[in-house]
């Protein structure tokens, strides 16, 4: 399949204005570096670096994802519509629910490093709009297509992401909603056996295959939060099962991107730096030098891996390249 594949329909005239036509699907690579901000402002700490060095990059990539969220919202406002015309496809509904869960976790950063408060508040935000999210999405997936109903990763984003929720919610002092893993930890299994199933029938094409390590990112998710509420046997278990799927998508890395950079590169980004924030949790709930070596590791690689792949994803976004590749709809 060649690379030309990944652009879904001809470029389309916009009209005058800002915000029109963002992405959503670059969302993925910006949730992909909020996990990665989490870890560094608990990793610094553990880690007893200077504070200010893992709230810097906090920091930073924060106001990135808070630019972003605030051109989508411009977009939304200027026609709340054309969200069904997000959801109707494939790069739509992957950057959607990325939006959505990059709420939580800019709530969690928020909260972790400026403001208990705003970072709730924000949490609020990303709990009524991943609602309103998950109910437009499923008359799409009922009435549409055949195509439209298959299994997808991107599930895990809309229909399993309260984990995020969860793991946001441990940060800003609601531990009560950890028990909001438990929905995911139900839906996670199932959706791995549907695919599964799926796979056994269907050839993934090369452009769609990074989309596969979405499957991983909730496990180093949930991992996150038992860790949080002291079930370090359980939470040690899904961190050493996170871990060994990362190894399993680097090995086979060079299947996994065949077709070359996309914003899609933001799942397997996404599903490296869940692992690296896992593993520092991990090191913190029970103390080795083997946790510490691992953690310090994926958390180097994370950090190599993801900051490249936000940069070259806003990049195509500035350059105007990404909305006609991922067919973003026009408010």
């Amino acid at each position: 399949m060649s690379r030309e594949r990944l652009h879904f329909a001809m470029p389309r005239p916009v009209p005058p204005g800002r915000f029109r036509r963002v992405p959503p699907v670059m969302f993925l690579a910006v949730l992909a570096a909020l996990e990665l901000g989490l870890a560094w402002v608990v990793g610094a700490e553990a880690f007893a670096l200077p504070a200010g060095a893992g709230q810097m990059l906090a920091g930073m990539i924060a106001a990135i994802a808070a630019f972003a969220l605030f051109a989508y919202g411009c977009k939304l406002a200027r026609r709340p519509s054309v969200m069904m015309e997000e959801l109707a496809i494939l790069p739509g509904r992957a950057g959607v629910g990325a939006a959505m869960l990059s709420l939580y976790l800019l709530g969690g950063l928020v909260g972790a490093t400026l403001s208990i408060g705003a970072g709730r508040l924000l949490l609020i935000l990303g709990f009524l709009l991943h609602g309103w999210t998950v109910v437009a999405m499923l008359p799409l997936l009922r009435d549409g297509p055949p195509e439209r109903r298959m299994v997808s990763p991107d599930w895990h984003l809309s229909l399993a992401g309260l984990a995020v929720a969860a793991q946001a919610g441990m940060l800003l002092g609601w531990p009560v909603l950890a028990w909001l893993g438990m929905p995911a930890a139900i839906g996670v299994p199932l959706i791995w056996m549907l695919s599964v199933r799926q796979l056994l029938r269907l050839r993934v094409p090369a452009p769609l295959r990074p989309l596969l390590a979405l499957h991983l990112a909730p496990v180093p998710v949930l991992a996150t939060v038992l860790l949080a509420v002291d079930a370090t046997t359980l939470g040690a278990a899904l961190a050493w099962l996170a871990l060994v799927g990362v190894l399993a998508m680097l090995a086979g890395g060079r299947w996994l991107l065949a077709d070359g950079f996309s914003a899609f590169w933001g799942a397997p980004a996404l599903a490296l730096s869940a692992t690296a924030a896992a593993w520092v949790a991990l090191w913190m709930a029970a103390p080795g030098e083997a946790h510490r070596l691992i953690a310090g590791v994926l958390l180097v690689l994370a950090t190599l891996t993801v900051l490249p792949v936000l940069a070259l994803v806003l990049r195509e976004w500035m350059q105007g390249r990404l909305p006609a590749r991922s067919n973003a709809a026009i408010a």
